[in-house]
């Protein structure tokens, strides 16, 4: 009988604690939440973070208030995401240059950019262009790998810095292509624009809202986007990828919440993200600031964020590329 009654008394608990998990995931959220942005105000996930947020917040019910936490190219505001309370109230709008591209160039990196978060929803890609001057001989990427195969250590290529996504663009397009170009850094590409106009500079893979509006003015050329198919964010400019396949480098935008985010809490704010990237209005913000939407799974997202870290963990490791 005694048996019997703490059968029935675990029984009453466990009915107790379902129903309690239940009301917390249909409370969730009960109170605005905040999105950590770890870069400037202005810059381009910054804008990104601005353009979900208002859409993301009336889908959840709640105020998302955007809160930038800039420093150490964005690993201070992610560190301070890492080690928020996974309670669904702090997220994170991370980037490739803190969870695929600096935790394999620095590794003091004061958070392990698996271990420490949840993945919840990649966001965005931002693809970059293949631009060199008027006056180069090339007309196609087919052209230019041609021409460098023909001046082997002749011919160069800016960046915005060791270790940014336009060196590592860079490489990874030499890498495939086999060539032997020589890399010059610059404090953004901004300032290598004019020496890549005059063809003191070759080549520069760089955004596309900074880079098409040189190419509509004709001042530069574009050979090829660096998406694996033809987008429209770049309309009548091949993929590189038609010349070598595979080939892609984007700069991704992804919803991170800290390591043990409740799945409840997971699946809430990934189904609002993908309801949000449908938007017209977000979709048609996005592709001015030259952002694909993407969406889809935590699980999708994780498994993206495993090949993208790989891909760029290679090329770092081959091209022996430091933040030096």
């Amino acid at each position: 009988m005694q048996r019997r009654q703490l059968l029935v008394i675990w029984m009453l608990a466990c009915c107790a604690f379902g129903a309690a998990g239940t009301a917390q995931a249909q409370s969730y959220p009960s109170k605005p939440v905040r999105l950590i942005v770890p870069f400037p105000a202005g810059g381009a996930t910054d804008l990104f973070a601005r353009s979900l947020s208002q859409k993301l917040g009336d889908k959840l019910g709640q105020s998302l208030v955007v809160e930038n936490r800039p420093g150490a190219g964005g690993t201070l505001g992610s560190d301070l995401a890492a080690k928020a309370v996974a309670d669904g109230y702090t997220l994170l709008l991370a980037t490739s240059s803190t969870h695929s591209i600096g935790p394999n160039l620095n590794p003091r990196m004061p958070y392990d950019a698996v271990k420490d978060f949840t993945p919840i929803s990649q966001v965005g890609n931002a693809p970059s262009i293949m631009l060199v001057p008027n006056s180069s001989p090339a007309k196609t990427v087919q052209e230019w790998i041609a021409h460098a195969k023909q001046n082997p250590g002749r011919l160069n290529y800016a960046s915005s810095g060791n270790g940014t996504i336009v060196q590592l663009t860079a490489e990874l397009f030499k890498s495939q292509a086999d060539l032997f170009v020589v890399h010059i850094p610059y404090k953004g590409t901004a300032l290598a624009i004019p020496d890549l106009i005059s063809g003191k500079v070759d080549v520069l893979f760089d955004s596309l809202p900074t880079g098409l509006p040189h190419v509509r003015d004709g001042r530069l050329r574009a050979l090829g986007v660096t998406t694996l198919k033809a987008t429209p964010l770049a309309p009548g400019i091949p993929p590189i990828a038609d010349v070598l396949p595979g080939y892609e480098s984007n700069t991704w935008f992804g919803l991170f919440g800290p390591k043990a985010l409740p799945a409840d809490v997971v699946n809430r704010v990934n189904t609002a993200a993908n309801q949000v990237l449908q938007d017209p209005e977000v979709i048609d913000k996005l592709q001015r600031l030259g952002i694909e939407p993407v969406g889809g799974t935590p699980l999708q997202f994780t498994t993206m964020l495993a090949k993208e870290s790989a891909k760029w963990k290679k090329i770092i490791s081959e091209r022996k590329i430091t933040l030096d």
